[in-house]
């Protein structure tokens, strides 16, 4: 049997109403834009920005953001014209089942539960940081035994508690219902953009055109790396990241590039859109733009405020406020991290749920794992699994460079909706497409390439642990999921009548 079967247009949008795995259509355009804005406005913004901009391409960064955002945009035109197509949960799973068979749609869906189970922990980490940090400006000291832990080891006698607390009222909170969810996210999404507004236009009276001067700073050494921690591309071909310099901004450019993961998970709400042919696009399109000119504004501002070379790399926006004589702001921007990292937390939850969700439904998990419960219209059991899940990695795991299994993961997913767009282009030429990506099929080649390029500047440790988590899905697939396909049974059964 074979394991590139695929899932019927059809089929997909009539397992939607099944009652059992039926979830609860709530949120309009204004609701996906937020949901959007929520999980790509966060930690990228308090820190990434001045990190980039000290270490690798100085006010020069600005372009940087541009060059992340075009290739951000051509994988986003991507996934709207799949979201308005093929309305379901499980975004790059549910749209690899129907154009690249089920083995494809299940490494992805595998590979997309890795990505947000751990970058859900990992936000949840960074905001125990700035958690903590927020308390000690107020005046309030958080006990050191019980918070979180710079070792790069494991510690089963320390835990991260504002962490699993977090990540454990968040769960509650998911599991509620989805428009619950977008309430408070859409009250959080409002106070993060308000400080982040106010950190733009304060910014703006204490910038200084000279530190413009050189916008682009004279090229120097590549990044040292070596062994494992060296990129795939140094190892292959010798080629070294670059700073400063033309290429030093399109170096940042593949690290700024991870300041704008998130848009995606828009598409795993697709089920659960009032009209998703109209507003799955305009949501994930809206965030993506409002986002952009976010980061190309505190950029501006952070490099005009602090010369490139004196930016405190690990909290670049309190510092520089710090710098002119405004302390007082390091209290705001702490508030705005906490507010903008809990909408991430959450936000991520709430994607890898609904991808878990779409792959039990299929068979391809034990369908009783993904049944919504009628009154909250949500899969409860697979709502506190995975928040169980993450509070454990969250409270116990030191990430470290785990972090950039986030960003494989979604680049491969990047790529493969990509490269699904001109299949099933070919394949299913009759689909209904209420959104379409234009100049088909060169700009979904594009998008597949620049991601590709973008993993192959990831280092080997990275690509090693991703290859072990793909030989476990591989494991789990052929055991359980290919023997219990919906889509396999459906087969079987067709076979065994034209056979009789």
């Amino acid at each position: 049997m074979s394991v590139f079967r695929t899932k019927t247009i059809e089929q997909s949008l009539a397992d939607t109403d099944e009652p059992e795995y039926q979830l609860k259509r709530r949120l309009t355009a204004i609701d996906l834009t937020v949901f959007g804005i929520g999980v790509v406005i966060g930690a990228g913004i308090f820190t990434l920005t001045g990190k980039v901009a000290a270490e690798y391409a100085g006010p020069g960064v600005v372009f940087s953001f541009v060059l992340a955002a075009i290739c951000c945009a051509l994988a986003a035109l991507c996934y709207a014209e799949f979201a308005s197509t093929v309305p379901v949960a499980g975004s790059a799973y549910t749209f690899s089942y129907a154009t690249l068979g089920e083995l494809i749609a299940w490494i992805i869906g595998w590979d997309l539960i890795l990505e947000l189970m751990l970058g859900a922990a990992v936000v949840a980490q960074g905001w125990s940081q700035y958690f903590v940090t927020f308390l000690d400006e107020i005046g309030i000291t958080w006990p050191a035994g019980i918070g979180p832990s710079s070792s790069t080891s494991f510690e089963w006698d320390h835990v991260n508690v504002p962490a699993l607390l977090l990540v454990v009222g968040l769960t509650t909170l998911v599991a509620l219902g989805i428009k619950e969810s977008l309430r408070v996210n859409l009250v959080l999404v409002a106070v993060k953009l308000f400080i982040v507004l106010f950190v733009i236009v304060a910014g703006l009276f204490y910038v200084s055109g000279a530190n413009y001067d050189p916008f682009i700073p004279p090229a120097a050494d590549p990044v040292d790396s070596s062994g494992l921690a060296q990129p795939l591309i140094q190892w292959a071909f010798g080629l070294q990241p670059q700073t400063f310099g033309i290429l030093g901004v399109i170096s940042a450019a593949s690290v700024v590039f991870f300041a704008y993961i998130g848009f995606d998970v828009v598409a795993t709400t697709a089920e659960e859109a009032e009209n998703p042919q109209r507003d799955l696009p305009k949501g994930i399109l809206a965030s993506l733009a409002i986002c952009t000119v976010l980061y190309m504004a505190v950029a501006l501002v952070i490099t005009g405020m602090v010369p490139y070379d004196q930016i405190d790399p690990d909290a670049a926006l309190a510092t520089a406020f710090r710098d002119v004589g405004q302390s007082g702001f390091a209290t705001l921007i702490a508030a705005g991290a906490v507010a903008g990292l809990t909408t991430v937390v959450m936000t991520l939850l709430i994607g890898a749920i609904r991808v878990l969700f779409a792959m039990s439904r299929d068979g391809l998990l034990p369908p009783g794992f993904g049944r919504t419960n009628p009154r909250t219209g949500t899969p409860v059991r697979i709502t506190v699994t995975i928040g169980a899940l993450v509070a454990v990695v969250a409270a116990y795991t030191p990430i470290g460079k785990l972090e950039e299994m986030v960003n494989i993961g979604t680049l491969t997913a990047f790529a493969l909706v990509s490269i699904a767009i001109p299949v099933l282009r070919r394949t299913r030429a009759d689909l209904d497409r209420p959104f379409r990506v234009p100049l088909s099929p060169v700009l979904p080649i594009l998008s597949a390439l620049i991601c590709l390029y973008l993993m192959v500047n990831l280092s080997l440790e990275t690509w090693l642990r991703f290859l072990v988590w793909m030989v476990l899905g591989f494991l789990v697939y052929f055991v359980y999921g290919r023997s219990h396909s919906r889509v396999g049974a459906a087969a079987r059964a067709e076979a065994a009548r034209t056979t009789v």
